[in-house]
């Protein structure tokens, strides 16, 4: 009877032990808790959905034509090339499915009407920028060229990273307009003149053609700007109705022939160190393509900034050779000229932020990430 005993009691330890150790893991390791506890925390399933497969556009998306009314002229280097090429780009990478026609200045609309022609669909694009609209919304000055502000790479930071864009697009989005940067400028020339500038007292009673916030720097000192749409501008200063004329940056001006009528340039371009080129789409239009369709137009828009940055960058030392050949005097602004122009710029910064509301929002944007990246600026640069 003892043995019987001993023997019950150790085939129940046995039991025990392998029904523990052997039986009920096995029973257990499938469920979810039990598998989640035995991963290493670098393999524990997130609560992200995962995206699906990328799948090929179908070939039967419908294809797209619209019309872009363009501000410049074909010919024009970067202003009137970045929107021909826009042209020629999204037709290849779309394989011919999106075909944006570009129109010169004045074919459909005059450039100054582009904006309410977009907004009411009379028109599908345009191709201009964000200055031209300073009348209707002055804050949209900040996104085209900023006096002695960013140069292009820390322009694009701000765009893109510091809160820039989002502004931009929602401003743009309460007039039934979406728009993106499609191009950028190489820093414009500060201007040109029939007569040296010695001081700052030689710009009172200058008449000159100059638009956006630089115009108000300049008024400040005395000049009486005129617009005047690309066109007419040589004409004027043959006659005699301007005495200068600033525009753009010295291989657009050369294609102009400013040169011809003015012989002192003066540099840098405290007014526009870039200037940045937009692609407004009405609204309706934008929100009924595809997802693959508006992927192909933004990245064609992003290679067409890209390429203007370089070709800008490498054309200029070209024409400056070239215009120097020609007899024009190539000048320097003076520290004291220099300093008369910036002081006048925070004054025009200062009223046209008590003014709007908006300009202040967006102002404030800016110039706070400029202080911050000047960190980067002074210590990552020479």
């Amino acid at each position: 009877m003892r043995n019987v005993i001993v023997g019950i009691v150790i085939g129940v330890v046995i039991g025990v032990v392998f029904g523990s150790t052997v039986v009920a893991p096995k029973l257990t390791s499938n469920s979810p808790s039990a598998r989640l506890k035995q991963l290493p925390v670098s393999q524990k399933p997130s609560n992200k959905v995962a995206a699906g497969p990328l799948v090929p556009s179908k070939s039967t998306d419908p294809i797209v034509r619209w019309k872009m009314a363009s501000a410049y002229g074909s010919s024009l280097p970067q202003l009137g090339t970045l929107g021909k090429r826009l042209e020629t780009k999204i037709f290849h990478v779309s394989n011919g499915r999106i075909q944006i026609k570009f129109y010169e200045p004045g074919t459909l609309v005059p450039p100054l009407e582009m904006f309410d022609a977009v907004a009411a669909g009379a028109i599908d694009a345009a191709f201009s920028t964000p200055n031209y609209w300073e009348q209707r919304i002055p804050a949209l000055q900040l996104f085209s060229a900023v006096p002695f502000g960013p140069t292009a790479g820390e322009f694009l930071a701000w765009i893109e990273f510091g809160g820039g864009n989002e502004m931009f697009k929602k401003i743009y989005a309460k007039h039934g307009i979406h728009s993106l940067y499609c191009g950028i400028t190489a820093p414009s020339g500060s201007g040109w003149f029939r007569k040296p500038i010695h001081s700052v007292k030689d710009f009172k009673g200058l008449k000159m053609r100059f638009t956006g916030l630089g115009a108000k720097v300049v008024q400040k000192l005395g000049v009486d700007t005129k617009k005047l749409k690309e066109g007419d501008i040589f004409l004027a200063l043959e006659n005699g109705l301007i005495d200068g004329v600033q525009y753009s940056s010295p291989s657009i001006d050369a294609k102009l022939g400013f040169h011809e009528m003015a012989k002192h340039y003066y540099l840098p371009g405290w007014q526009q160190p870039a200037t940045l080129i937009e692609l407004m789409i009405n609204a309706d239009r934008w929100n009924a393509l595809t997802k693959t369709a508006k992927a192909q137009i933004e990245s064609v828009c992003g290679d067409n900034v890209r390429y203007g940055l370089a070709a800008g960058e490498a054309r200029q030392f070209t024409a400056l050779k070239n215009l120097h050949a020609k007899g024009v005097k190539i000048h320097r602004w003076t520290p004291e000229i220099m300093a008369a122009l910036k002081g006048a710029w925070k004054e025009v910064v200062t009223e046209e932020s008590a003014a709007n509301k908006q300009f202040k929002k967006i102002w404030k944007s800016l110039n706070d990430f400029r202080q911050d990246y000047a960190i980067w600026r002074e210590l990552g640069y020479q």
